[in-house]
């Protein structure tokens, strides 16, 4: 008896974590002391769930029993009795939504509350959903055997979740587990581990930018091995010289589109393309006339519409941000640089971006992608599965970019697109929904623009105010002159060959052809304007636009383009009713 009651003692003198230790041992004396001394707090809290004292007594014995077989489980030994109350956490909401009453707490909710809602938090509305089957998956696994081969992938998907979170930290991991599957609150997370609210939320938030990124990191590593099992894994790279011949415009967008039309068949001039598409008409401007006025549109919209005036139906993955970026060109070097643009973020839109990659160049077609390394529009044109490289031309630089950069450019934005078919479209359908686009756009009713950018006709008052105000970006005013400059030479030349084709045909009207040409004429000379605006304002340098001696020639003669463009505008109007009657 005494013999006992020394071994009693000396159970009750062990703190927690010798004691756990003992049990993982095997010692059914050191658990038994572990439930002496907790059974009455695990007990308390289970009924603060449950309230019905049979209820929670057997939710107790339950977790208990679980307790005891997974004991292995319990990573940080200190911390047995938060871990044995997950456990009846765990067992009280199983039992409380087979009554219909259980709710979960997902990480999209707490992102609501931190952060209202948004783009972040659909991002996570994926992650939300695949951790919510895992869990569910573990919790079948426990109850029943299933179908083999349905359980085998069911330990596969939970091995790949764990691989992914293996990138967190043990912390980081048991605070993240407590949340996702055992869907304690932050407020009960933070009283388990003895820490803030803020802090919980500061975790969960680092632990889930990490869990994002090495999900990413899985998925295209998962899509290589998919595609070597398929045997399609190799290299191909495109030529590209025949596509480029031409012509080159400021406009880097349409020297892409111009690409993609003649790898598509398409025997297009690079005017006639900016022309049907209607990059030849753009024009934003942006407060301060910043750099980024002539990209400020919505890309899938005005290129999907544009290209179907050339009878081509694209394939878009759009992983494009809100918002204005800085301008480049003031950041330095270093913006651009291979060490900067790998601590970027992985962009989440990349696997689908390389499947579409994959799937345009393996037809022959080069894609259409966005800020590869600067905020311009490039183009891809070969892939290297082994290295995980792309074969990448940008601004008439050709290089190559890791798999994992693409999307990790200054703006970290991903806009690739790929032609996915071509048919027969007669030069004056295509011409009629080019005019139809050019005016929609000199309106200002266009849909889906950037918000801060003024668009069409009334972005001239914006360039001028900007002026008069003194408050003119030198860098940004210089490109978006040359850049305007430049696209209205285009309109001019795609109104002459639009006139040309039409004089051709039967049914082009009599006074099709002449209006065409009067309107060539209208953006030759507005062209000249922008020419003369360049001589002012040289890009890269943009000479002095706030310079009091200057801004009035420069006002002068913006205020001569727009009148220029009014006129071209009322043209293209009595085109478009012209070739609709």
């Amino acid at each position: 008896m005494n013999q006992l009651r020394e071994i009693s003692v000396e159970w009750e003198e062990m703190d927690d974590a010798a004691l756990v230790k003992k049990a993982k041992e095997g010692s059914r004396e050191a658990f038994g002391e572990l439930v002496r001394r907790h059974r009455s707090k695990v007990y308390g809290y289970a009924r603060s769930m449950v309230q019905e004292a049979h209820a929670a007594e057997d939710i107790v014995q339950d977790a208990l029993i679980r307790a005891f077989l997974h004991l292995g489980k319990l990573v940080d030994a200190e911390r047995f009795l938060p871990w044995v109350h997950r456990i009846v956490r765990n067992q009280a909401l199983t039992r409380l939504k087979k009554a219909g009453r259980g709710q979960e707490t997902t990480f999209s909710g707490l992102e609501a509350a931190v952060s209202g809602g948004g783009e972040e938090q659909e991002m996570w509305g994926s992650l939300d959903y695949v951790l919510k089957r895992v869990a569910h998956a573990m919790e079948r696994e426990m109850q029943q055997d299933g179908v083999p081969e349905a359980r085998l992938m069911r330990l596969e998907t939970q091995q790949v979740l764990m691989d992914i979170i293996a990138c967190l930290k043990p912390k980081e991991r048991q605070i993240f587990e407590s949340h996702f599957f055992d869907q304690l609150s932050p407020q009960e997370i933070a009283r388990e581990f003895s820490l803030t609210a803020a802090n919980v939320y500061q975790i969960l938030s680092r632990s889930r930018k990490k869990v994002i990124q090495e999900r990413i990191r899985v998925t295209v590593d998962a899509y290589i091995q998919t595609r070597k099992d398929w045997g399609t894994m190799g290299k191909t790279v495109l030529g590209t010289e025949k596509w480029q011949e031409g012509g080159h415009s400021w406009s880097t967008a349409g020297n892409v589109l111009h690409a993609l039309a003649k790898a598509a068949g398409r025997d297009h001039s690079l005017a006639a393309v900016m022309g049907l598409t209607g990059l030849a008409f753009r024009i934003q401007v942006l407060p301060g006339v910043h750099i980024a006025g002539p990209t400020a549109f919505d890309f899938a919209d005005v290129f999907r519409r544009g290209l179907r005036n050339l009878g081509m139906t694209v394939r878009i993955v759009d992983g494009m941000k809100p918002g204005i970026g800085d301008n480049v060109n003031l950041l330095g070097e270093a913006a651009t640089s291979l060490k900067t643009m790998q601590k970027r973020d992985i962009h989440q839109a990349l696997p689908e971006a390389l499947d579409l990659i994959h799937h345009a160049v393996d037809r022959g077609y080069p894609v259409l992608a966005w800020d590869l390394s600067i905020p311009e529009f490039g183009m891809l044109y070969g892939y290297d599965d082994e290295h995980k490289l792309l074969y990448m031309d940008e601004c008439c630089r050709k290089d190559t970019l890791s798999y994992e950069n693409l999307g990790r450019g200054v703006m970290e934005e991903i806009f690739v697109m790929a032609v996915d078919s071509a048919s027969n479209l007669s030069f004056k359908e295509g011409l009629r929904g080019a005019l139809e686009m050019i005016l929609e756009h000199y309106s200002g009713q266009e849909p889906n623009a950037p918000a801060e950018a003024v668009k069409g006709l009334e972005a001239y008052d914006v360039w001028i105010e900007a002026f008069r105000s003194q408050g003119v970006e030198a860098n940004g005013n210089g490109y978006n002159i040359a850049v305007v400059g430049d696209c209205r030479k285009y309109a001019a030349g795609f109104l002459e060959e639009a006139a040309r084709w039409l004089e051709k045909t039967e049914d082009a009207g009599e006074n099709v052809p002449l209006r065409l040409n009067e309107a060539a004429e209208t953006y030759r000379q507005l062209a000249q304007t922008f020419a003369e605006l360049h001589v002012l304002f040289p890009y890269p340098e943009g000479g002095n636009p706030n310079d009091p001696k200057v801004s009035p020639q420069a006002i002068a003669l913006l205020e001569k383009a727009k009148k220029l463009e009014i006129r071209g505008a009322e043209q293209l109007e009595n085109l478009s009713n012209a070739l609709n009657s």
